[in-house]
């Protein structure tokens, strides 16, 4: 089966060992993985149970779901799940919302922080993010001259 995924790595499917499908239709499945490895943009899985195309097509614009004891990620990296609903801050200390949505950009992802009806929007780069405090639920930015007034309507 062929896998577009948000993961760089065959690693995180291969350690999930089982995943979950939600189909198109609604339904729920969960299969073993016997095998992944890199294509191109994409991964080649095999799972434990689907042996024909014919049963593989019935996965066709499925979602893919691991269990978080099957996550590993480097030093310096995060998962959305765990910037989503941080509080971000300015480095001299200034509230600036709350990580409400992630927007893949590319290189870098784009951080929308909401404050009340406000949006801004923040490249996920060194130059702009300073530090991430997972366990204190903060995020600490660097407000480069005329970043917030690009985000002024």
């Amino acid at each position: 089966m062929r896998v577009q995924s948000f993961s760089q790595s065959e690693a995180l499917l291969l350690n999930a060992e089982t995943v979950f499908f939600k189909l198109v239709t609604g339904e729920n499945r969960h299969l073993s993985v016997i095998s992944a490895r890199p294509h191109k943009n994409v991964f080649l899985v095999e799972l434990a149970g689907l042996t024909d195309i014919n049963q593989a097509e019935s996965f066709r614009g499925a979602e893919i779901y691991v269990g978080k004891d099957a996550l590993v990620r480097e030093e310096g990296e995060y998962f959305w799940f765990e910037l989503l609903g941080l509080d971000v801050f300015s480095d001299d200390d200034v509230f600036l919302g709350v990580v409400s949505q992630i927007i893949p950009a590319g290189s870098n992802e784009i951080y929308v922080v909401k404050n009340g009806d406000r949006e801004i929007f923040l490249p996920a780069a060194q130059e702009v993010i300073s530090h991430i405090d997972l366990e204190n639920g903060k995020m600490i930015v660097s407000v480069l001259e005329g970043l917030l007034d690009l985000n002024e309507v």
